[in-house]
């Protein structure tokens, strides 16, 4: 391959998106990922790309800053995106995947280009570069400790967490019923209806569950953007009535009326066999799981494919370690992507990978790197983490991180509708005036 090649460690969303990118641009890339070698806790899939803590990658209209992001990412081309479209299962107006499909579709995509070496190796110390380094939350901990070296910055933990699948055949259809909140969408959701005496029960049982034990390095920071639902439970008695369990807009139609709390169960795979307890990330024993949530009406005998876990991510202290583009500072040549920096969730993972990569090659070929600019998602993403601020967080694609419109627009749909247009207007000069 070319000496001036492109090493990516990591062959996650952020690092098979940025993959991507390079080889598009005719930058050969040396894409290393140490699965099936080693994998971390949280992974068992040998495939690029594997999704963990659920299969929704979130919603998909303009509305929403999720379907922004999703809109920017499609002007770029994004291999992510269209594996995903290409995979996608039931989930009313969120992109959902099946996901072994999704990773061998990314996975064949990057082994079959001309420009993608791929291999397999465990990477204990930062490459020279040019290189990108999008080895995930779970990083080895020996890759861990040679990042924090590099950039002098201690890196952070915070705790994921996943949610339990259950096998859609081992469910009591007579109790559960299936709908979409406000009948949007193809009635994708099966739901799981809860008297108040019912919900009383559950929560006494749930708030008094056994935890699995902790380590110590995982004990220090919780991010709220994935909470356990016993952590979240245990705010108070109606805290999940009122949030991932609330009824509103379902109807039960065994009694034309609105349930007391509801259990929603998403679609997993393509084929419908596995479903996942929407909002029930947890870190309960095993046998908890069982015990508890066989509770919830309809998943009395269910059938758990996958118990909920909890596992330990790392990320850096973006804004001491970050230029433009998530470029170390003063090194354009040497790039984090995906969680590691700071962005939290698929998508902004893929985002990151992506921006990470067009900077990259523009730097390889001497050529400006764009400015995404504030008024993308892309571009506030890469914005937020190297903006310093009191106490760094992770963050999602959100509205909240656009720069403001320079006119007042009446209603929060419309305000956001407006944000969006203004966004993709946006991306598409950048894409035009740095020939992107």
């Amino acid at each position: 391959m070319d000496d001036f090649s492109v090493t990516i460690v990591g062959a996650g969303l952020a690092g098979s998106e940025a993959a991507w990118q390079l080889a598009n641009r005719g930058i050969p890339v040396r894409l290393v990922e140490m699965k099936p070698e080693k994998y971390s806790p949280a992974h068992h899939y040998a495939g690029f790309a594997e999704l963990v803590c659920s299969n929704s990658l979130k919603a998909e209209q303009l509305s929403n800053a999720s379907g922004l992001l999703k809109a920017e990412l499609r002007a770029m081309d994004s291999l992510i995106l269209k594996s995903a479209e290409a995979c996608r299962v039931p989930a009313g107006g969120a992109l959902a995947v099946d996901r072994e499909r999704f990773s061998d579709r990314v996975t064949q995509a990057l082994k079959s280009h001309p420009l993608v070496k791929c291999e397999t190796s465990l990477v204990r110390e930062i490459p020279e570069e040019p290189v990108i380094i999008a080895t995930g939350p779970l990083t080895d901990p020996a890759l861990t400790d040679a990042i924090a070296a590099y950039t002098g910055v201690k890196a952070l933990n915070f705790f994921d967490a996943a949610a339990p699948i259950v096998t859609a055949d081992s469910l009591d259809m007579d109790k559960v019923f299936r709908a979409s909140r406000y009948g949007k969408g193809s009635d994708d959701y099966l739901n799981c209806p809860m008297s108040e005496a019912e919900y009383n029960a559950f929560y006494d049982a749930l708030v008094g569950a056994e935890l699995a034990p902790l380590h110590d390095f995982e004990k220090k920071l919780v991010f709220e953007g994935c909470l356990a639902v016993e952590i979240l439970a245990s705010r108070g008695r109606q805290t999940l009535a009122f949030g991932p369990l609330k009824p509103v807009g379902l109807i039960d139609p065994r009694t034309g009326k609105e349930p007391y709390a509801v259990v929603q169960l998403r679609q997993e795979n393509v084929q419908g066999t596995l479903y996942n307890l929407v909002g029930f990330q947890t870190r309960l024993k095993w046998g908890e799981q069982k015990r508890v949530f066989g509770m919830i009406p309809g998943l009395e005998n269910a059938e758990f494919a996958r118990y909920g876990v909890m596992h330990r991510n790392t990320y850096l202290n973006g804004p001491a370690v970050f230029g433009a583009n998530f470029a170390v500072k003063g090194r354009p040549l040497t790039r984090f992507a995906g969680q590691l920096t700071g962005v939290e969730g698929y998508m902004e993972s893929t985002a990151s990978g992506l921006v990470a990569a067009v900077g990259m090659a523009c730097a390889l070929k001497g050529r400006p790197e764009p400015d995404f600019s504030g008024r993308t998602i892309l571009g506030a993403l890469a914005r937020h983490v190297c903006t310093p601020t009191p106490s760094f967080q992770p963050m999602n694609a959100n509205f909240g991180i656009l720069d403001a419109l320079p006119f007042k627009v009446k209603g929060k749909r419309n305000r956001y509708e407006k944000l969006s247009e203004t966004a993709i207007d946006t991306l598409n000069e950048v894409i035009r005036e740095y020939e992107l």
